[in-house]
This record gives C-alpha cells, structure tokens and sequence, in this order.
C-alpha cells in the first residue's frame, strides 16, 4: 500500500514497448503510464528504455513540482 504522501504525488506506473505510430520513424517506441490517483497521462516516446525511464520519471518530478509550488501560492 502506498503512503499518504505516495498518494498525493504523479508517479510512474508502467513503462511498454509498443509498435510503431501510425506516420512515425523507428521502431523503438514506448507507451508509459504516470498516474496520481484516478488521474492518468498515457504518453508515448521513443528511444531506449532507459532514455524513456528517465523521461517519464522527469516528467513526473517535473508535473509534482509544479503541484507544490501552486498549491503554495494558493495559501
């Protein structure tokens, strides 16, 4: 079960190698899942699975940082 904090926060909870997109080049292309909740982002990305990784995990980061910083300027 995940803490109350794990609650609050984006987090990344799948990362699979798809085909390729319709109108898109190569053939390493990744569907990831960052989730928050009942609020879900599907994104696709290519390249590696690490590069992918680090991207979603970026962006996740990226999404709670934002959060924080509004929810702060709402006090």
């Amino acid at each position: 079960m995940q803490s109350k904090t794990a609650e609050y926060k984006y987090n990344v909870t799948s990362i699979e190698k798809i085909t390729t997109p319709e109108g898109m080049a190569g053939d390493n292309w990744y569907l990831y899942i960052i989730e928050k909740g009942h609020s879900v982002m599907e994104c696709i990305k290519s390249g590696t699975l690490k590069s992918v990784t680090e991207h979603a995990e970026n962006a996740a980061e990226q999404i709670n940082a934002r959060n924080v910083r509004g929810s702060q300027k709402k006090k």
